[in-house]
């Protein structure tokens, strides 16, 4: 895993922000499908459409008068997930993994009393996560259950991956794994490792904290150079299909890997961050060329997630 320092990626054909949004993000993404996105209630809706499976649904909160139900509906639940709809970069996310009486209990073994989930609750209403501080609503999920083969690597929190498609190609993967640093969230600007993923194979290539490079984790203390992703080609295949779903040409598609079900998305990004770039030592400016200099594009999911690993794999 060699390191690549930035001015070295510039001459690879990264991505800058400026470009990101002007050449990418506001000519490729119609503005009508934000909400779409911005919201992962809808996106849940939307992409089952597809065929594409998301963490099961258990309640909608969007009402305060509804927050007195809430204690019922979790009270035979092992652990589940209250999320804001219109929440980024992780914010408001409370991850719940086991009960003891009256006492919810956090992924990282922090107690909460039901009084301050229902506050909470109130507070996601009231749209203190929310991207323009506008009312929302509280969707509650099933817990994923990470794969074991994944989980090992990651401390505390579910390692999930980002994949940028563009016009319906995956282009670029990296794998997020948690750390105490980042304390258990798989967000790489709190200090999660950002693994970048080999787009033909699903096989780690290059891993950076801190824009740093990395070998082994700093808490697990597993190498982190001989990672494979399982069903991998259906996780490409996934991410595709929600090129159709949403009809947004430039997106971050963030999946799991479920220990019963499988892959499944957790979320869509209308404005994906450029650390995949880092993560992955290479810039995405020569495979977005790849993809907009193609003289006839690919009208399945299948045959453009085909086509990336064809064409993207680092063999």
């Amino acid at each position: 895993m060699g390191w690549i320092s930035p001015r070295r990626l510039n001459r690879l054909g990264m991505l800058n922000m400026n470009r990101r949004n002007v050449d990418y993000i506001a000519r490729y993404n119609e503005r009508a499908s934000y909400p779409l996105v911005d919201n992962k209630l809808k996106t849940k809706l939307a992409v089952a459409e597809y065929g594409v499976k998301t963490p099961s649904l258990l309640q909608v909160v969007r009402q305060q008068h509804e927050i007195s139900h809430f204690r019922e509906m979790a009270e035979d639940l092992g652990g589940f997930a209250i999320k804001p709809a219109k929440g980024s970069g992780g914010k408001g996310i409370t991850v719940i993994t086991g009960r003891d009486e009256d006492q919810y209990i956090k992924a990282s073994g922090a107690r909460l009393a039901g009084a301050e989930l229902e506050r909470h609750l109130t507070n996601i209403l009231a749209g203190l996560y929310s991207l323009a501080g506008t009312p929302d609503v509280a969707i509650v999920e099933s817990l994923v259950e990470s794969a074991p083969s994944l989980a090992k690597y990651s401390y505390q929190g579910v390692p999930d991956i980002r994949i940028v498609v563009f016009q319906g190609y995956p282009v670029m993967a990296m794998l997020r794994l948690a750390t105490k640093a980042s304390d258990g969230k798989a967000n790489l600007h709190q200090g999660a490792i950002g693994v970048g993923l080999d787009v033909g194979t699903g096989k780690s290539l290059n891993a950076v904290q801190f824009n740093r490079p990395v070998a082994l984790h700093p808490d697990t203390g597993l190498a982190i150079d001989n990672i494979k992703i399982d069903a991998w080609d259906q996780m490409l295949e996934m991410a595709s299909r929600c090129y159709e779903a949403t009809g947004l040409g430039y997106m971050g598609v963030d999946l799991v890997v479920d220990a019963n079900q499988g892959p499944l998305l957790l979320e869509l990004n209308a404005r994906p961050g450029l650390a995949i770039q880092m993560a992955n030592g290479l810039g995405l400016l020569p495979r977005l060329r790849t993809i907009e200099d193609l003289k006839r594009p690919h009208f399945t999911p299948w045959e453009r997630a085909a086509f990336a690993m064809d064409t993207f794999s680092a063999a």
